[in-house]
């Protein structure tokens, strides 16, 4: 299982501080202002890779759980250069389904679902409750609820104004990071500048700051326990099921729990129809024994296929090209795909000053 981040926060704040400087916003600036900006991701494929390298020197038929970021270009990447490891990713975005429900007053054991697409980009697309069709009671909590609701509700909200207008606009609801403070708060256009990101009660900048703070307090904290021997880590960290599904993924693989669990794993059988079959998508898989097989969905709305083509597809082929090739002219390319560079001045300057900082003496060479 790999959880780790390999280039640190700090490296991640001093290149926003430096794309900022430089016109960059959050908002679908998915390889610059997010958690996966192209000098993390550098970072992460090299270590991605070496332990993928290890496991199948050492044990061949291990499975590799990548919990890490970025899980779509790291599965996308290790999937295609290594197709005789057994791999898959995870993560709990797709949670934001049960906030809905919580809202609607669903109760959450009796919920169904539908939520394909790429990892922090996938969408509601079908929900069910008790067998009969739920997505009309979120449009009409839309149309009569939200407007009162959205008056009060936090900053960065799912059920927010923001993702309840890409509901109304797409059909289709965003679910957890995706459109959110954590996927890159993808959607340029609720972004625009300060007064239009109030208007839609978004404030990316709060949450990362939280954000760290918070990951600061926890590592403080597991360090406070680690150095006193009189502490239970069992009474800070009990031995129960967070909703997470790296333990019951693991469950059933090794003793044969089968369960339904969404997955990141390459679009084989077309999982999501339109995905090239060589990317990662987020869908249904049967969990067990036999291993990890996709469930087929339905796809996505027109107009988010396109998005997820335009904003997650084509700039994630083009990274790992330029990785693959150490090539600072395709990541200058990469850059003049993202919604907030207005001049090929703009990104070449925000980029050499990135690779410039001390830190990146690794990464400049590569990028040669």
């Amino acid at each position: 299982m790999n959880a780790a981040l390999a280039a640190g926060h700090q490296r991640l704040r001093a290149g926003w501080e430096v794309a900022q400087r430089h016109g960059y916003r959050w908002g679908g600036s998915l390889h610059v202002m997010h958690d996966e900006a192209f000098w993390i991701n550098f970072y992460q494929l090299r270590l991605f890779e070496s332990v993928i390298e290890d496991m199948l020197a050492i044990c061949p038929q291990a499975w590799y759980i990548q919990i890490a970021n970025p899980v779509k270009a790291g599965i996308t990447h290790l999937a295609r250069r290594y197709p005789e490891a057994k791999i898959v990713g995870l993560c709990h975005g797709f949670g934001g389904v049960y906030y809905l429900a919580d809202k609607l007053g669903l109760e959450r054991e009796q919920i169904t679902y539908e939520v394909p697409g790429v990892n922090h980009f996938i969408w509601l697309t079908k929900l069910f409750y008790k067998g009969e069709d739920a997505m009309p009671l979120l449009a009409r909590w839309v149309a009569e609820q939200g407007p009162t609701y959205w008056q009060h509700c936090g900053y960065g909200d799912e059920m927010g104004p923001k993702k309840s207008d890409l509901f109304r606009r797409y059909g289709a609801w965003p679910i957890g990071d995706t459109a959110g403070d954590g996927g890159g708060s993808w959607g340029w256009e609720y972004h625009c500048d300060d007064d239009i990101e109030a208007r839609w009660r978004e404030r990316p900048g709060d949450f990362w700051q939280r954000f760290f703070q918070g990951g600061e307090h926890e590592v403080a904290e597991i360090q406070r326990i680690s150095h006193d021997s009189s502490a239970r880590v069992s009474e800070r960290f009990p031995p129960v099921l967070s909703g997470e599904t790296i333990i019951p993924v693991v469950e059933a693989l090794l003793v044969d729990v089968p369960r339904v669990v969404l997955c990141n794993i390459p679009n084989t059988g077309s999982y999501v129809p339109g995905v090239p079959q060589d990317f990662q998508v987020e869908v249904p898989a049967l969990v067990s024994r036999r291993g990890i097989q996709g469930i087929q969905t339905d796809g996505l709305p027109a107009a988010v296929q396109s998005a997820l083509l335009r904003d997650c597809v084509a700039p994630t082929n083009l990274e790992l090209a330029a990785y693959g090739a150490g090539s600072r002219a395709l990541l200058f390319e990469l850059l003049m795909l993202d919604p907030w560079t207005r001049s090929a001045e703009q990104a070449h300057a925000m980029c050499d000053e990135i690779l410039a900082l001390d830190c990146h003496a690794e990464m400049r060479a590569h990028y040669c």
